[in-house]
């Protein structure tokens, strides 16, 4: 791997958020019976799926059913 496109990878940018009670508590059970080792990991993965996936929803398609009035 070069050294420009290692540089490109490299994680330098930090983004904090914030549980309730509730939804910490929820969490750590989630990575307990999970075996959820490194959270960070997790979460990161978990979120950057969300949003590849959902670009992947907007991109218009060739043969989008609702422009064509295709309902099937």
């Amino acid at each position: 791997m070069s050294v420009n496109r290692r540089e490109k990878l490299r994680r330098k940018h930090t983004v904090q958020f914030l549980f309730n009670d509730l939804e910490l508590e929820a969490f750590d059970k989630y990575c307990k019976k999970y075996k959820i080792k490194n959270k960070s990991r997790f979460i990161r993965e978990t979120v950057m799926t969300e949003v590849l996936g959902q670009f992947d929803r907007d991109y218009p398609s060739l043969f989008d059913n609702e422009e064509n009035g295709n309902t099937y």
